[in-house]
């Protein structure tokens, strides 16, 4: 009796178990049949990525700044008035002991060739620094350089050469190669001529036969017009790409007949000028002479009409180009004087002072200034000049009488 109960307490056991098995079985298999169906509705919406694959994560209002890895670094905005000031300009420390020192660059330095001669023509030498005084529009300037040139000359001869008189055409000749005469071994020289316009006969060269040989080609003349400015205008042109101080050495009656400029164009021209010395040497004084003493004008070209206020107006132009520049006009009447006057021209080119200034007036204007030279004695009173015999001589002091201050733009 009491076997027959165990077995039936395993038999009840045993079902038991087998309806807890299955009851188990039944709630894990509704499990897993629902989730999969969740996980499916969650993935219908793909996340947002960024350019490089990466899944792109919302930022916030406030964060800002750059982008990472890992996401957005958040760096709060700040207003405007949260911003910082600048911080204030760092002054340099003032070493003890050291004075303040300021820079003024934009006045440029003022070149003035001057000539200092007895009325006989002699160069003065000698002179010191001390000896000058400088003004500039009334106003005293203080020179800066002080030196006695002595270089070797680059000059233009520029001769009137046409179909015009022919004492003029013997004259000039004559007076050209009375220049090249005093030419030395390291002289730059160059040849022109011109009648109705300028033509180079030979350009700068150190050649004494290249210059006799381009005088020698002076024999024909061509038209009889005379056109000095376009001429003077063309040769100071050319000259301006020339470096260091240029001469002109001009031979020429001063009359002008067709020129396209006017006398105030080239007058500006000369005014506007830099490093360019004139010396007229003006030819047929003989002849405009004789003329006049018989209460006639000497002809100047076939039907060109000239008289004597034309010649006299030439030669008050001459002496104006001279002034302007620092030259000084000659007007020789015989040929025997040729010689010694281009001795003296070479005599003044190769012995000048030359001063250097910076003007007071420092304005880049491009206004013309008037320049005046004094020579005094060292103690300020008069320079006394005595020749070999102890007689007191005059002296003449030549500089240009003026020149034009840069401009702003140039």
């Amino acid at each position: 009796m009491f076997a027959n109960c165990s077995v039936t307490n395993r038999r009840l056991r045993s079902q038991h178990f087998t309806t807890w098995m299955l009851a188990m079985t039944v709630s894990l298999t509704l499990l897993f049949a629902v989730t999969p169906a969740s996980a499916q509705d969650q993935t219908q919406t793909p996340p947002q990525s960024d350019d490089n694959g990466k899944p792109k994560q919302d930022v916030p209002p406030e964060a800002g700044g750059p982008g990472g890895d890992i996401g957005p670094y958040a760096i709060p905005k700040k207003t405007p008035e949260e911003a910082p000031p600048p911080p204030p300009p760092v002054s340099p420390k003032k070493v003890e002991g050291m004075p303040d020192y300021s820079i003024r660059v934009n006045a440029p330095l003022v070149n003035v060739d001057v000539l200092v001669t007895t009325k006989s023509g002699e160069f003065v030498p000698g002179l010191k620094k001390d000896n000058f005084r400088l003004f500039e529009d009334g106003a005293p300037q203080s020179i800066s350089t002080f030196n006695v040139s002595k270089a070797p000359i680059t000059a233009v001869l520029l001769v009137e050469y046409a179909s015009t008189n022919y004492a003029f055409m013997i004259q000039a000749l004559q007076a050209s190669y009375a220049f090249a005469n005093t030419l030395q071994k390291d002289d730059w020289i160059a040849v022109a001529y011109y009648d109705m316009q300028p033509h180079i006969l030979v350009d700068f060269t150190q050649d004494k036969k290249a210059v006799y040989g381009a005088l020698n080609q002076l024999r024909i003349p061509g038209f009889a017009e005379t056109n000095l400015f376009d001429a003077l205008y063309d040769t100071l042109d050319r000259l301006d790409r020339v470096e260091g101080k240029k001469y002109i050495i001009l031979v020429t009656t001063g009359v002008d007949t067709f020129s396209k400029l006017t006398l105030d164009k080239i007058t500006k021209k000369i005014k506007d000028t830099k490093d360019v010395t004139i010396f007229p040497v003006s030819v047929g004084w003989i002849i405009r002479e004789m003329y006049e003493a018989r209460g006639r004008s000497a002809p100047h070209g076939m039907g060109i009409p000239v008289n004597n206020m034309d010649y006299l107006q030439a030669d008050n132009e001459m002496r104006n180009f001279a002034a302007m520049t620092g030259g000084r006009a000659y007007f020789p009447r015989f040929e025997g004087e040729m010689p010694e006057l281009f001795h003296d021209i070479s005599t003044d080119i190769r012995n000048q002072y030359s001063l250097t200034y910076r003007p007071t007036n420092d304005k880049l204007d491009g206004t013309y200034r008037k320049l005046k030279v004094q020579v005094v004695a060292p103690d300020g009173g008069p320079l006394k000049v005595k020749d070999q015999k102890g007689k007191e001589q005059k002296i003449e002091v030549v500089s240009r009488d003026g020149y034009t201050a840069k401009h702003s733009v140039d």
